[in-house]
């Protein structure tokens, strides 16, 4: 009986490998999954003749659903991305226990799963979305749009035991919805620690280094195992994250991986040693003690394969160990003389046996981990700093220019609590560049303390020992920690300095590609984009309000020819009408700009008032010589296509940054320096949330855009675009399910993220009523039959609810609001539909309202929000606009004192840039941005300002040899 689990766990594996469209972030999972299969190789042998009994268990499964293994059979026949469905699922109130005692729980949860297990037969027959509307009826008096009921599940888990804990009762019953009412599993760190069977528990290793609740990681790791992505947790899953935002989200994923990496390796090196007869009871323990890879490192070296072995191991060899072994157990007993043996190296005199012995002692301490949690303890309580210094040989023969780059770190001390990410970063890359050389440096009280302990406390011999005995512990705990523990600690220290600089920085880009692709997009415009140069020209592109080239052409205003092109300029903007001119921020650009501002103050452009600004050309040029690039304007010539992005970034900056590579949009710090995979994995997921959270409209987007939203991806995204090439515009989301490719988990995540222009489509429906539809009807009627899809003359009427952010899962209760408050769909985004739900909420109360509709406060909020929005609600309105300028001023202007306005361009740990329009940013160093300078108006997810916003700033100082600004913030505008 036991062994049934067992089975059905590896066939999940098994699905989970087949699925080539997992996320990045369950790429470790599913390595760890494949670990397991190593390192339990017993369970695949007793699983071959077990075989048989799924075939007659598949036979029988019509008669009664009793076989959960015969269940997974057919399961994984319908719906391959339903990887978690049959699995054996234990009851909400169950996973909580386990969460709070996986111990004692542990042995009687595998029985309770298979009990439960017939009493979700929904699932086995719902293989698509067909029934949906049905089933919304059916659990019509569900307790939250995010909890689906399966039978009377919630009501039995009430009656059966109550449980003690700090949350809400809803956070106790809350789980994840699926169309087909699959229950969220609480058990984040359970099916984890059983595969890697580690000495800590992950659910409790990522609180403690997140600082996020344990009840919430777990729900965590149960959400990203289920393919669940960011942008739909954080908008769709408050009750289960506390409300946690997208960044904390990411933050919890990446520590996530880490431990999983940990865990993986560790295993894997586990089943090296135990091939190669190494592996002894006290390395397993210190190896599942590991939480870190400098941990892991540390323990495993010396048996790597290739390395020459340790002291401590050429001792051992030697058969010193009984010696050192006695010397702290039975030190009366031992006679080191006895192990003199003339003619052996290493054993030939009395000097060489101890200094064996001392080794293999120095071996001991080193490796044990009281001794270690001893020491890293003492290291917090004391001043324990690191030090850089300029490297001899750089300043022999290096480089002055980078050596000068350097000159705040040639002789640099901070304490490692106090040192800025900025800080540690740089050091690094001087250390690379072999220009510094660094060192930590841990004070000599530490080490006395720590011998003294070592030698009367925590290795003190049972007996009394010779003075002779005496000396040699005394100095294997000196070379212990001289030699192993003090360049451990050196390691970790830089190493979690390092780690935590590297996420900051990687969280700080995010921070910034977040702002900037959230700029406020300049709609019904005409543009005209300036891609500045010398020898070349500047290429110019004038782009209509819907973003259509309207005209292209090379102008070359640096050589001589600025008044005859200026004519040229002219009859451009007045034949387009175009009176705002945007120009990249490349080469040239500071010239350029004087030109036209010159032309603007003189009126040149009459009766046109034109304005201009400047706009980050950064990845312009890589994207216009792009596949992508080559698709969209195949006609065009490469130079002149970076004048059209540059446009479009002003008119719709969403739409045209997400073509570019995040990383070359160039608003980080040090991104080069810091791990590629993880920066990639990060501003990936920072675009995915930006695009969903802003939502595409489905019938007029891009395909690069629809790459973007969460649960979908190229092949999906391609898949839409020619489905609605060849069946004409989407009418309603139920349609997304005829798309080839887009399951039941790819809808559930994409669905609350696509719009549709009810406006729109409205006209398309009564044109095509006129042209007599019914045909057409008729004929998808028999593609959706072909193809097992819901019947499509049901799902060819318009949805109001399509319109708003309010996810599918919820349309029932939005109904039901609906008809409480008196509202009609069709007034959704209306005044009257906000008087009647201010009505309803001022009487009844936000919470009370919920409990009536038996949801939760989080999920009416969103149905609220999703019906009083206006049609076409952006949340880019929020954020700031380009600053349209038309006059310019000079560095040599520039005074202390001086008040003016600008735009941030970047931000910074130690500081934020802003560009204030002399072609050099200044900085606002961070001790000058206070809390009480901030908007009020505007939420902000932390002290500090992003790319985009407009700020008033008075100049502090100008150096101009080494053309630096250093700024003061009096407001943000």
């Amino acid at each position: 009986m036991s062994s049934l689990p067992r089975r059905v766990k590896s066939e999940a594996k098994a699905l989970t490998s087949e699925d080539d469209e997992l996320p990045s972030f369950l790429n470790s999972s599913s390595e760890s999954e494949e670990e397991e299969e190593e390192w339990e190789p017993k369970s695949k042998i007793a699983k071959r003749p077990r075989l048989p009994k799924k075939n007659e268990a598949k036979t029988k499964k019509v008669a009664a659903p009793r076989s959960a293994v015969a269940r997974k059979k057919v399961k994984k026949a319908a719906i391959k991305e339903e990887m978690d469905v049959s699995l054996p699922i234990p009851p909400a109130e169950v996973n909580r226990m386990q969460l709070l005692e996986p111990k004692e729980e542990d042995v009687g949860t595998k029985p309770k799963t298979l009990n439960q297990k017939p009493e979700v037969p929904k699932k086995m027959e719902i293989n698509s979305f067909q029934g949906k509307k049905v089933k919304s009826l059916e659990n019509d008096e569900e307790p939250s749009t995010s909890v689906p009921v399966v039978g009377n599940q919630v009501k039995h888990e009430k009656s059966e035991e109550d449980f003690a804990f700090d949350e809400p009762p809803f956070k106790k019953i809350k789980s994840t919805t699926c169309p087909e009412g699959k229950p969220v599993k609480n058990l984040g760190g359970n099916k984890v620690k059983e595969e890697f069977e580690m000495n800590w528990d992950i659910v409790q290793a990522l609180s403690e280094i997140t600082n996020v609740e344990s009840w919430v990681c777990a729900n965590l790791i149960r959400l990203f195992q289920e393919e669940n992505t960011i942008p739909f947790i954080a908008r769709y899953r408050k009750e289960l994250i506390n409300n946690l935002e997208a960044d904390a989200l990411r933050e919890v994923q990446q520590t996530l991986e880490e431990l999983r990496t940990v865990a993986k390796k560790t295993h894997t090196m586990i089943q090296k040693l135990k091939k190669e007869g190494k592996l002894s009871g006290c390395l397993l323990t210190a190896l599942l003690n590991c939480r870190t890879l400098e941990e892991l490192d540390h323990v495993s070296a010396p048996y790597k394969t290739g390395s020459k072995g340790t002291k401590a191991q050429r001792a051992k060899q030697l058969g010193l160990e009984p010696a050192a072994l006695c010397l702290l157990q039975n030190p009366m007993e031992l006679n080191l003389f006895s192990y003199i043996r003339p003619n052996t190296k290493g054993l030939s005199t009395i000097q060489e046996v101890e200094a064996g012995v001392q080794h293999i002692l120095a071996d001991i301490f080193a490796k044990d981990k009281d001794t270690l949690d001893f020491i890293r303890k003492l290291c917090q309580q004391r001043y324990i700093c690191i030090q850089s210094a300029l490297a001899k040989v750089s300043s022999k023969s290096g480089n002055e220019k980078d050596i000068d780059k350097f000159q705040l770190y040639h002789e640099f001390s901070c304490n490692i609590k106090n040192i800025q990410h900025h800080q540690i970063l740089a050091i690094n890359r001087g250390e690379n560049l072999k220009i510094l050389t660094v060192k930590v440096n841990i004070p000599d009280g530490v080490k006395n303390e720590f011998c003294w302990w070592c030698v009367n406390e925590r290795w003190r011999p049972k007996q009394f020992l010779k003075p002779e005995l005496m000396r040699i512990l005394r100095n294997s705990v000196e070379d212990a920690y001289k030699r192993l523990i003090y360049p451990l600690l050196c390691r970790e220290f830089r190493s979690k300095l390092t780690s935590d600089a590297e996420k900051e920085s990687v969280m700080m880009f995010g921070r910034n590609l977040r702002q900037l692709l959230l700029t406020s997009p300049v709609r019904g415009r005409t543009l005209m984009g300036v891609d500045p140069g010398y020898k070349h020209g500047c290429k110019l592109a004038i782009i209509s309000p819907t973003s259509q080239i309207l005209h292209t052409d090379v102008i070359y205003l640096h050589s001589g020819q600025g008044f005859r092109e200026a004519e040229k300029i002219k009859r451009l903007l007045l034949q387009c009408n175009c009176s705002t001119v945007v120009i990249g921020n490349g080469t040239a650009c500071r010239e350029t700009e004087a030109y036209f501002a010159d032309l603007i103050m003189k009126k040149y452009f009459a009766p046109l008032d034109v304005v201009y600004c400047i706009v980050s050309e950064a990845g312009a040029s890589i994207y216009s010589v792009s596949p992508e690039a080559s698709k969209e304007m195949p006609d065009l010539d490469p130079n002149l296509r970076s004048a059209v992005s540059i446009a479009r970034r002003v008119q719709d900056p969403l739409a045209e940054l997400v073509k570019i590579e995040p990383k070359h949009i160039g608003v980080g710090m040090y991104q080069h320096d810091v791990s590629q995979t993880l920066l990639k994995a990060t501003l990936d997921s920072v675009v995915e949330e930006c695009v969903s959270f802003v939502g595409v409209d489905i019938n007029i987007c891009s395909e690069i855009l629809l790459r973007h939203i969460a649960g979908l991806n190229a092949n999906r995204a391609k898949n839409i675009i020619e489905w609605r090439e060849k069946n004409g515009p989407f009418i309603n989301r139920e349609q997304l399910k005829e798309v080839k490719g887009l399951g039941p988990k790819s809808f559930q995540q994409c669905a609350g993220f696509i719009r549709f222009n009810q406006e729109y489509i409205k006209t398309f429906c009564s044109k095509k009523a006129e042209l007599g539809s019914h045909a057409l009807l008729t004929k998808a009627g028999a593609q959706g039959k072909k193809k097992s899809k819901p019947t499509p003359c049901a799902s060819r009427q318009p949805n109001p609810l399509d319109q708003t952010c309010i996810h599918p899962e919820s349309y029932s209760i939005a109904m039901r609001f609906l008809s409480f408050i008196g509202g009609n769909a069709n007034d959704i985004g209306k005044s009257d539909m906000q008087q009647k739900v201010n009505a309803v909420i001022q009487k009844e109360g936000l919470e009370g309202t919920a409990k009536k509709l038996n949801t939760t406060v989080h999920t009416l909020q969103l149905i609220i929000d999703g019906l009083t929005q206006p049609e076409g609600f952006d949340i880019r309105t929020d954020f700031d606009k380009p600053d349209f300028k038309r006059s310019i001023v000079c560095f040599e202007d520039l005074s202390v004192g001086t008040v003016l306005t600008g735009k941030v361009e970047n931000a910074t740990p130690f500081g934020v840039f802003v560009d204030i329009g002399v072609g050099k940013a200044g900085l606002i160093p961070v001790r000058n941005i206070t809390e009480a300078k901030l908007s009020k108006v505007k939420k902000r997810r932390s002290l500090g300002l992003g790319p985009g916003e407009r700020v008033e700033v008075k100049v502090l100082n100008v150096d101009i040899p080494r053309l630096r600004i250093t700024l003061d913030l009096i407001r943000v505008l």
